[in-house]
């Protein structure tokens, strides 16, 4: 009968931090909202399907960025392309021959 308890106590809180992340989840979007336009809400979302930890960078980037208040006015599309770019950019590797 503990046991019984234990997991069902276990499940309580699962559930609960299910919760929680969910309502932060749906916190992160309203202010995407806010700060984006309807093109680059929509271009946001196919991130977070695509990836959802860059995504998750993203928003997070956006939303120091207003508070900060380096966004003035909403983010355009193609302002947050070029977000994504910086966020993404890897230097590509050479290879380099040397020849004897």
């Amino acid at each position: 009968m503990a046991q019984q308890q234990d997991a069902e106590g276990e499940r309580a809180k699962m559930m609960q931090q299910r919760m929680q992340a969910l309502q932060a989840e749906q916190q992160k979007r309203m202010a995407a909202k806010k700060y984006l336009t309807t093109g680059a809400y929509e271009r946001l979302m196919n991130v977070r399907v695509a990836n959802f930890e860059l995504y998750s960078q993203l928003v997070d980037l956006i939303i120091a960025m207003a508070q900060s208040q380096r966004v003035t006015g909403q983010i355009t599309e193609d302002q947050l392309k070029q977000i994504l770019v910086r966020l993404t950019y890897r230097k590509e590797s050479t290879i380099e021959f040397k020849h004897k």
